[in-house]
């Protein structure tokens, strides 16, 4: 692969052991509407492949094997939140340094998306739940390393004056990929095989579509250092918090706010019944009416704080407003009196959810440390500060409940919820490379 006209010639990589931290601003020029619509498109068809699954068509299949058995969804699922733990700054390295004709990411969206949509066929066409959990855990690492290595794209690439239009972009798709594929799988759920492949094509192609007209550099020539071994491998698991302070109060302003988003959603269904006086199953269309009304709010809250940041050159007081707006609607969901002021209370939740989500990221690419050797391994850091609350919170939040001894204390829940989500915000008031 040759460079394009234009192209400024590809700097040396030091030795990663060896670089000075990288200044936060990472790239000047601005990248065409081309690479950020197909960027876009390409993290749409991978929601519409990767989420679709968790919504609707594990589910399915776990009622063809196990029927009266849903537990084991649980089983299945948090299994697979296990592999971003193990394997994020492993792969996120490996990409950094990644010699090819392609470029460093690119190969491994490729990998990553063939991984994915074998990982498809296997749960479409499982034998039993072991087989379907071994298919969801292929799933979390081929679309996992796909999805992963366009953020990737992202950190190499985006300037500052445009990362929070790209992230409330990415934050809309994220929104209305899952909600697509869920139409799309319900009108095929009397066929287990297209019952997944079909939202796995999605992803597939509009990967595809950003790996064929996106070019990315020949990394062929890099010199990376010293070969990996065993002990400098581990040691990229973890960082120096007090070098990259700014990176360190992101990630835990991260941890802290998805905590709270867990323990606001894990038991959604159990809290609206609980409140509104009826059983799950009844509770269950009212739920999904305010999800979707949920999701124009998420993508509102999304796309306009990350295009005001742009605009204004400010990250923290919408993301500080984010964890805010997110706090107050649980705590209105906490002590609401009726129904109208409950479903008020989880659409103000949603607009927290997507103003905060879409400018964090937005945050995280101004802060990220060693951009030019190291973009993938501090991704795949970052991804601890979601992933941790999302397997841990559905094991803490019972302790809440159990306050007072008598009914579930679903009120002190998302109380606490509320508490982390502003703390979360909070903490990037921190943060001082950054307005």
């Amino acid at each position: 692969m040759t460079l394009a006209a234009g192209d400024p010639p590809l700097p040396p990589v030091p030795d990663p052991a060896l670089a000075e931290p990288v200044a936060p601003d990472g790239p000047t020029e601005k990248v065409s509407n081309t690479y950020i619509w197909l960027l876009v498109a390409a993290q749409f068809g991978v929601f519409v492949a990767f989420i679709t699954p968790i919504a609707i068509s594990l589910a399915i299949r776990v009622g063809q094997l196990a029927p009266g058995h849903e537990e084991y969804l649980g089983y299945i699922t948090g299994t697979g939140a296990l592999v971003p733990l193990l394997t994020g700054p492993l792969f996120g390295v490996l990409s950094d340094r990644t010699r090819s004709r392609l470029g460093r990411r690119r190969p491994w969206m490729i990998a990553g998306t063939v991984v994915g949509m074998v990982s498809l066929l296997v749960m479409a066409l499982a034998p039993s739940i072991w087989m379907l959990g071994l298919g969801w855990v292929l799933a979390q690492l081929g679309w996992g390393t796909a999805l992963g290595n366009l953020g990737n794209s992202t950190a190499d690439r985006l300037p500052e004056n445009q990362r929070g239009k790209v992230a409330g972009l990415s934050g809309f798709a994220m929104q209305i990929g899952p909600a697509l594929g869920v139409a799309l799988s319900g009108s095929l759920a009397g066929n287990n095989v297209l019952l997944f492949l079909a939202p796995g094509l999605v992803g597939a192609l509009f990967v595809a579509l950003f790996v064929i007209f996106v070019a990315e550099r020949d990394s062929r020539a890099l010199d990376f250092g010293a070969p990996l071994s065993g002990k400098s491998l581990a040691a990229k698991y973890v960082f120096d918090p007090r070098r990259f302070p700014d990176f360190s109060w992101n990630w835990l302003g991260r941890f802290l706010f998805y905590l709270g988003l867990t323990f606001n959603t894990t038991f959604t269904a159990f809290f609206f019944a609980a409140r509104l006086h009826t059983t799950v199953d009844k509770v269950a269309p009212l739920i999904a009416a305010v999800g979707g009304l949920g999701i124009l709010a998420t993508a509102a809250g999304a796309i306009g704080g990350g295009f005001l940041s742009d605009r204004l050159h400010r990250r923290r007081p919408f993301v500080l407003a984010g964890g805010t707006v997110f706090g107050l609607g649980a705590i209105l969901m906490a002590v609401a009196p009726t129904t109208a002021l409950l479903f008020t209370g989880s659409l103000i939740c949603s607009l927290g959810i997507g103003a905060f989500a879409a400018v964090d990221q937005a945050l995280l690419l101004d802060v990220l440390p060693e951009r030019q050797t190291d973009a993938g391994r501090y991704m795949g850091i970052t991804g601890f500060a979601t992933s941790i609350p999302q397997s841990a919170g559905p094991f803490i939040a019972p302790l809440f409940l159990a306050v007072g001894g008598g009914a579930k204390n679903y009120t002190l829940l998302y109380t606490v919820a509320a508490v982390c989500t502003v703390l979360g915000g909070l903490v990037v008031l921190r943060i001082r490379s950054v307005k």
